[in-house]
């Protein structure tokens, strides 16, 4: 096996740079360039030295196999953050043979093989690094810390359980089984199946919070949209011009609101044209709005007996507060002055939160996947039970429900999703 290397920290100018080693010789690399081998999770101040050449004083840590995030023998080189400094240790590390530069995700590749994490540790690692907001932390710390595994386990064990007892009258057929096992696997199986269906309800919410709620503002022309998107933002986002019809596309502006990540949608203004460019332009902002999590209506005094032809609106917004327009019922808002921002801000959230208050541990589409086989699964044997019970056949489906629980664990049948998950990790990571 290869030993593998790779800059652990940000690219660029730094501080302290961390370039991780992993592999069977990890510890001999460690000797050739600094003289010797630390003790094992102890940083020593180290001179690197390659063909006689100093190239930096750093800290170096060593770990054993077997107690590694790889659970290989492993090291860390802290250099110097300049660029020229991390390249000659790079460069020195590669000129040894059978040792080469880490693939994107070849370090947690590793400690999966190795069995020092589970898949769902992994996914919830890869979501951790992406993570932009609190919320999208929260919600991938509780992937990675094993809220899910715990919640799985439970639902395998109910079932086996449940599976065994439906067993037993097969085992015991010619015997008097000591007790009528079906009312206690009914009762074990339907808390099974509720829970998966609460975890269904909640997979949008959560899919939502990962990958940022789109909030779009919509209206007709030169109600000031273009305007609050920009306030929102807090830069010139999109263009702003007294001419009807500027904007001409869906323009987004992605940001972190109080932890959620929301993605903010300017849209050309609803209105009928002749100019196929703009009536283009509302047919995407139509879409767009019927796509979205939050939609926002935007008028102004001036357009205050607008009707809305299709599209509904969650929030209702009167725009140019400043000049006196405050309909009762609507949130007034100036994007000139700042009137009304923070109202509108704390309105958006209460909708949002109470969508990502319903988000449980199904956050990725496979998760999803397998919940929902699992759930017909359950459903399709809870019906047989009440009509014709066929032991055989009812623990082969059980096992089926079971098997599919394990794999999204990542115990069974996964290795095609490897190469896609590790995708998504940084090299050194």
């Amino acid at each position: 096996m290869d030993t593998i290397f790779a800059l652990a920290s940000g690219r660029g100018r730094a501080g302290v740079a961390v370039i991780r080693i992993s592999g069977p010789q990890s510890h001999d690399l460690i000797q050739a360039l600094t003289g010797s081998v630390p003790p094992f999770r102890k940083a020593s101040l180290r001179k690197v030295v390659f063909e006689g050449d100093e190239l930096d004083v750093a800290l170096v840590l060593a770990f054993e196999r077997g107690a590694s995030f790889t659970g290989e023998d492993s090291a860390e080189i802290h250099v110097h953050g300049g660029l020229a400094v991390i390249s000659a240790v790079m460069r020195a590390l590669a000129s040894f043979a059978g040792v080469r530069i880490a693939e994107p995700g070849e370090f947690t590749r590793r400690a999966l093989e190795n069995g020092r994490i589970e898949l769902f540790e992994v996914e919830g690692l890869a979501d951790l690094i992406d993570a932009e907001t609190e919320a999208q932390r929260k919600q991938a710390q509780r992937l990675l810390y094993g809220d899910f595994e715990r919640k799985v386990a439970r639902w395998r064990e109910d079932i086996l359980h449940a599976s065994a007892l439906i067993e037993a009258t097969v085992d015991f057929a010619d015997e008097d089984v000591p007790q009528d096992v079906w009312p206690e696997v009914t009762t074990r199986l339907f808390a099974v199946l509720g829970d998966l269906r609460t975890e269904l309800a909640g997979a949008q919410a959560a899919e939502r919070v990962r990958h940022g709620f789109n909030v779009v503002l919509m209206g007709p022309p030169n109600v000031g949209k273009s305007s609050l998107i920009n306030r929102l933002a807090g830069r010139d986002a999109a263009l702003t011009s007294a001419l009807p019809g500027t904007t001409r596309d869906v323009i987004e502006v992605r940001m972190d609101l109080a932890g959620l990540p929301v993605t903010l949608s300017d849209t050309a203004g609803l209105r009928d044209t002749a100019d196929a460019l703009e009536a283009e332009g509302i047919r995407r902002a139509r879409r767009h709005a019927a796509e979205a999590d939050l939609r926002l209506l935007v008028l102004d005094a001036a357009t205050k007996d607008w009707a809305d032809d299709g599209v509904g609106a969650d929030l209702l917004v009167a725009s140019k507060a400043d000049l006196g327009w405050r309909p009762e019922g609507w949130i007034a808002v100036s994007a000139l002055t700042g009137e009304g921002m923070e109202a509108l801000v704390a309105a958006i959230l209460k909708k949002l939160n109470g969508v990502a208050v319903t988000a449980g541990v199904v956050i990725h589409e496979r998760h999803r996947e397998v919940v929902q086989r699992a759930a017909d699964g359950l459903e399709d044997v809870l019906g047989r039970i009440a009509t014709s019970r066929e032991p055989e056949l009812l623990a082969r489906d059980l096992r089926s429900c079971r098997l599919s629980l394990e794999a999204m664990i990542g115990r069974i049948g996964v290795e095609d999703l490897l190469g896609k998950i590790f995708g998504r990790f940084c090299i050194g990571k």
